[in-house]
């Protein structure tokens, strides 16, 4: 079942999860351009795919709020799913792009549950 969208609480919590998102498409943009510029690019490679993965689904989660889907709450639980398993990838890598990316994954993760709650 979808959230009330006029509730005005639930308004914040949709805005709040639709600007984690945005943040998290940026730095998993910022990330997957990062590891490709990486001398050995190749040992990215799973952290390449997943910060590919998490962009789009973010993107599509953040899409899916702002038309009101029915499906906001299985969109937002595999969103956050897709974030979790992004930042664990990322938290492997010491490179700063990936650990700021981690954390920013993170906190996606925990808005999406939210959301979905």
């Amino acid at each position: 079942m979808p959230h009330d969208m006029t509730h005005e609480g639930v308004n914040e919590e949709i805005q709040r999860c639709i600007e984690e998102c945005i943040n998290c498409i940026k730095t998993c943009n910022y990330c997957f351009d990062a590891c490709l510029k990486e001398e050995d690019a190749s040992h990215m490679a799973a952290c390449i795919r997943l910060t590919r993965e998490c962009a789009d689904i973010c993107t599509y989660a953040a899409s899916a709020m702002t038309r009101q889907s029915p499906f906001i709450v299985e969109i937002c639980n595999l969103c956050a799913t897709v974030c979790e398993i992004c930042a664990k990838e990322c938290a492997e890598h010491e490179h700063e792009h990936c650990k700021e990316c981690a954390k920013v994954c993170r906190s996606c993760a925990e808005a999406c549950r939210r959301m979905a709650a």
